[in-house]
């Protein structure tokens, strides 16, 4: 991308697609420029110090092609690594920013509750790190915060398979446990930027009480305020309403589901970081 500063998004996959989606939508005027880490996804089971590693490889590629402000659409990155990049390596690069998903999620999705009880559903690292509970606790400390671990959900829609019998009977299984076990709670937050993908699936599933929230809007509209109260940054975006989509993987594959995501054909630039 030639002399413009696009936005970057990062993700381990194709999770954060969900995210782009509605930020194109509130936002199409800016340039945008997304990374998928596919060829090390899932990011959910790596250790802190790995998931870290990877996401401050991925961002600083970002950087490399342009982008002053770069969006972690991963739960897992931003509950892992995005404290430690803003704190301790941005240092390096002045006046560039990086943001996550979690604290816009937590800022307003208590306020969806009527029992001031909710579930979020998480990879092992985003729920093992209880990055949720503190931001609850410090922004919506009246929420009372479930958390439930869907390890394999991510595999599944990486590999395609969340739509055969076999992955939807293992979805089925976490979301009779999830309702079962948090029977007053009516609110369930997608804390995984690839848990949108199975949404339909899972209304279908919930007691019709119960609603089901993606992060997409919500950090869309975040975004929007950040850029209108932050004007020393906006000024340095580029608008011509262009995206470019970069993978580690495979190029052919992201394409496909990428498509079906963003429900647009994309082309898709495979890159080694």
């Amino acid at each position: 991308m030639k002399n413009i500063s696009p936005i970057g998004f990062f993700d381990s996959g194709y999770g954060g697609l969900t995210v782009l989606k509605e930020v194109q939508r509130v936002l199409p005027q800016y340039d945008y420029l997304y990374l998928g880490d596919n060829a090390r996804a899932p990011y959910g089971t790596k250790s802190a110090e790995k998931v870290y590693e990877y996401t401050w490889e991925c961002v600083q590629t970002l950087f490399d092609k342009g982008c002053e402000l770069v969006v972690l659409a991963c739960n897992t990155a931003s509950a892992k690594a995005l404290r430690r990049i803003q704190q301790n390596d941005l240092i390096n690069y002045p006046g560039r920013r990086v943001l996550g998903v979690i604290r816009p999620s937590a800022e307003i999705v208590g306020d969806y509750s009527n029992t001031n009880q909710i579930v979020v559903l998480g990879t092992e690292g985003t729920i093992a790190s209880n990055t949720y509970i503190d931001e609850f606790n410090f922004l919506s400390p009246q929420t009372k915060v479930h958390q439930f671990a869907c390890p394999l959900w991510v595999s599944l829609i990486e590999n395609r398979k969340h739509e055969s019998p076999e992955g939807k009977e293992f979805i089925l299984k976490d979301l009779m446990q999830i309702t079962s076990s948090f029977s007053e709670a009516d609110v369930i937050l997608l804390g995984c930027t690839h848990y949108p993908i199975l949404q339909k699936f899972i209304e279908d599933n919930v007691p019709q009480s119960v609603q089901v929230i993606s992060q997409g809007e919500i950090v869309a509209v975040s975004l929007k305020s950040y850029l209108s109260r932050h004007t020393w940054m906006e000024t340095k975006l580029s608008k011509y309403g262009t995206s470019l989509y970069l993978t580690t993987g495979n190029s052919m594959e992201f394409e496909d589901l990428a498509s079906s995501i963003l429900e647009i054909k994309v082309n898709v630039e495979q890159i080694k970081i």
